[in-house]
């Protein structure tokens, strides 16, 4: 079914789908050699190897692969770790017109497409990092609870939308110095039992006592008792009573979603952070201002342990978006942020740079500076993380925890957080 050629002249290009990959293997003129459908289980990535096999591959040097996705079991097969697969996400992207140019497309023609980037684009892709096993499950449990904290945060920005039309006076009960805290214990206990204006006339002063005490609350009881009370008796423009029964069924539903969302962040978080604390650069990362357990899991996460994935402090800074782009073309000259980034690297980066400004003189100094020289607010934390990402990577790679003194120099005027 397939010619014997030199494997040092081949390239495999693997088409992921739920069900089936379509496996394309070309030699260095972009002549196909094989190809074969295999199924998404132990049996066809056995068919696979068998197949590279038969064609020349060995683990000492193995035929380059290219697919679609960095994930899933035909990736992370132990036996299949030797390759050096490269993740081209896109499915080949404008590039697949060079050998389709009428734009016709099938799961065949998609494999080869990706068989023929690594013959003649390979150097523009880098292999998989061989990451530690540990550092793995601290990237499926971060990420698990980023995406746990981003649906409690919609959960209760719905909810919030919802008690407004309705409901204010439930969120001038819990709004101290801002905006309500609809995600807090206290909130959540006291909505159970007063879903409505009318149910929040009725309560009593020890039924909002016995809800925060079974929300957890154990301090200052009765200050909050007494406030809860007091705001929710107070006069208030009310819908007619169906509609307002209506609403607040509605709004038990979304509780409903936020507890859920509530508790599985918070199992999430307990075990990202155990996790975490067993990984041996887990006294480097959060030796960093800003960075707790949590923050520095997601950086880890996304950052991985293979210390030869990025070739310097650059390509990192690169990776997370925190590097600006330079468009210059004649007399113009444009330096805009990166939007082609790892999301999820750049929301811990924000957050990182956020919390090390109230945390540390220099990195506020270094914030208000930037901000003296006309960068707004998100500009000038996206400079800060690039700064500290240098500083990550250098430390990483020299085993040295964070030193403020070589961070920012002694020279830096200190400014209070």
């Amino acid at each position: 079914m397939w010619k014997k050629v030199d494997p040092l002249a081949m390239f495999c290009g693997i088409d992921w789908s739920k069900r089936h990959h379509d496996v394309a293997v070309v030699d260095q003129d972009g002549n196909l050699v094989a190809k074969r459908r295999i199924g998404d289980d132990a049996a066809g990535l056995t068919e696979l190897l068998t197949m590279l096999a038969e064609l020349g591959d060995h683990e000492q040097d193995p035929v380059p692969v290219a697919i679609e996705t960095p994930r899933g079991l035909l990736v992370a097969a132990p036996c299949h770790r030797a390759a050096r697969v490269c993740d081209q996400p896109d499915g080949g992207g404008p590039l697949s017109g060079r050998w389709t140019p009428a734009r016709s497309k099938s799961d065949h023609a998609d494999a080869m497409v990706l068989a023929n980037i690594l013959r003649t684009d390979q150097q523009r892709h880098r292999p998989l990092p061989a990451d530690s096993e540990l550092v793995r499950s601290v990237a499926v449990l971060a990420r698990a609870h980023q995406d746990a904290t981003w649906r409690r945060t919609r959960a209760v920005q719905e909810l919030r939308s919802l008690l407004r039309e309705y409901y204010p006076g439930f969120l001038a009960a819990f709004a101290e110095k801002g905006p309500a805290n609809l995600a807090s214990a206290d909130a959540r206990a006291v909505l159970a039992i007063a879903p409505t204006p009318a149910d929040g006339v009725r309560l009593t002063r020890p039924r909002i006592t016995a809800a925060l005490r079974r929300g957890g609350r154990q301090r200052n009881i009765e200050a909050v008792t007494d406030n809860v009370h007091r705001v929710l008796r107070q006069p208030q423009l009310r819908h007619p009573a169906l509609v307002e029964q209506a609403m607040g069924q509605q709004a038990l539903a979304l509780l409903a979603m936020l507890n859920a969302a509530c508790d599985g962040a918070d199992q999430l978080g307990q075990a990202t952070a155990a996790a975490f604390r067993q990984h041996p650069d887990y006294g480097i990362v959060t030796s960093f201002p800003g960075l707790g357990e949590l923050t520095g899991a997601r950086v880890l996460a996304e950052i991985g342990d293979d210390r030869t994935r990025f070739a310097d402090a650059r390509s990192l800074r690169a990776y997370a978006g925190s590097a600006p782009v330079t468009r210059a073309s004649g007399r113009s000259h444009i330096v805009t942020h990166r939007r082609i980034k790892n999301d999820r690297l750049a929301a811990a980066g924000f957050n990182w740079a956020f919390m090390a400004i109230t945390h540390s003189s220099p990195a506020r100094a270094h914030y208000d500076r930037r901000r003296g020289v006309g960068d707004g607010h998100p500009a000038a934390l996206r400079n800060l993380f690039n700064r500290f990402l240098g500083q990550l990577y250098h430390c990483l790679g020299t085993g040295q925890i964070y030193d403020p003194v070589k961070a920012f120099g002694t020279h830096q005027p200190a400014v209070a957080a």
